[in-house]
């Protein structure tokens, strides 16, 4: 019974150990959620300044461009994959990695190539596990990622995008992530990020009043300035991606953390009440041994 009484004063030790954890990074997700979405709402003014520049040039002209160019037959597929670099944020790697082979799936299944870029350690440690090869990775910023690792970003798929498919080049390049939609809800989202969709607002400012545009005339002409301006688009909307996944990752560790505590909390309940209903048998024990004794001595 005393060995019965210890392995319990441990459990629940353990859990209050365990507890102390949980609530401490709960906190700390919950102070750096709050930089991570300052850091979107900073990022939207710029997103949508381009976002309008792009659409005006795209609307009122009618150039023939390479980065929206509609290709007669899509052969080969490129897929960006952003996760985090560390865990304990509960589902939120798993299913950007579930959306992310059914994406490929559906790509295969309409008789496309599919290449991989990686962003996290989380789906670098998971492809490198299924021996599954990728073009590109890059780990180390999923917390605070900078615009200097968009621009690589971007770099790398635009010189895909452009290079012949003989040579090894992609036809399309979609991208999956995670999209902060509440403290409560992160949703996977996998978008075509070339060709060129142009969005009217950036998705993380939320509705924009609508707007009647006037008329442009483009200095210099308008093939230069959709060169110039198509770069830094696709930029600023990897780079907004980056964002929503760092906020959508610090939210999920945070609902993650405190469920974690919840049942720490739950645990050390049950086994204080298993502690005490052993320590009441062991007493009943005791005394009904003092009781047979004196009877005993008594007859």
């Amino acid at each position: 019974m005393g060995a019965q009484l210890r392995e319990y004063k441990q459990k629940i030790s353990s859990a209050q150990t365990t507890k102390k954890i949980t609530k401490a990074m709960e906190l700390i997700a919950a102070s750096r959620i709050q930089k991570a979405m300052a850091r979107v709402r900073a990022s939207s003014p710029f997103s949508r300044a381009v976002t309008r520049a792009v659409s005006a040039v795209a609307t009122h002209t009618s150039i023939d461009h390479p980065l929206t160019r509609e290709p007669e037959k899509v052969t080969r597929s490129a897929i960006l994959v952003m996760t985090s670099d560390r865990g304990l944020a509960g589902a939120f790697n798993s299913q950007v990695i579930k959306e992310t082979l059914e994406l490929a799936e559906l790509l295969r299944s309409e008789g496309k190539d599919v290449t991989f870029y990686l962003f996290g350690r989380k789906a670098v440690g998971y492809f490198q596990f299924r021996r599954m090869i990728a073009a590109d990775e890059w780990v180390g910023e999923a917390d605070v990622p900078t615009f200097d690792t968009a621009v690589q970003i971007a770099d790398a798929l635009v010189q895909a995008y452009e290079t012949d498919e003989a040579e090894g080049g992609v036809d399309e390049i979609h991208v999956v992530y995670n999209r902060f939609v509440s403290m409560m809800v992160q949703e996977p989202e996998s978008v075509r990020l070339l060709p060129l969709e142009v969005v009217d607002a950036d998705e993380a400012a939320g509705p924009v009043v609508a707007e009647t545009f006037p008329l442009y005339e483009f200095e210099p002409e308008a093939t230069e300035v959709l060169d110039a301006l198509l770069p830094v688009y696709i930029q600023s909307r990897i780079f907004n991606a980056l964002l929503q996944s760092a906020a959508a990752k610090q939210a999920a560790t945070q609902k993650a953390m405190k469920s974690a505590s919840d049942n720490a909390d739950k645990l050390i309940t049950d086994y204080t009440r298993l502690r005490n209903n052993a320590r009441q048998a062991e007493i009943t024990q005791q005394i009904a041994e003092i009781v047979g004794g004196a009877d005993a001595l008594a007859s």
